[in-house]
């Protein structure tokens, strides 16, 4: 785990990613009228949303992994 004062300064470093004209055009075009003052501002905002929900899911569901384990043993891969 990172030190506090080490995870603030890395909060504070950005790097540049290349989207498509058109769609920077788009989101630039989404975002007026709205709190956002730049597209990078919705951009980060949209992937820390995309980010937390996938961190938050499980791959497969316990039921999932016991269908796996069925299919794999009908197989013979596993006893």
């Amino acid at each position: 785990m990172l030190p506090k004062k080490k995870k603030d300064e890395d909060r504070k470093k950005f790097t540049t990613v290349s989207i498509p004209t058109p769609l920077f055009k788009k989101v630039e075009a989404r975002i007026k009228d709205t709190g956002f003052t730049s597209v990078s501002s919705y951009v980060a905002y949209v992937l820390r949303e995309i980010v937390a929900e996938v961190e938050d899911e499980e791959p497969f569901s316990e039921e999932d992994k016991e269908r796996v384990k069925e299919r794999l043993r009908a197989l013979g891969y596993i006893d």
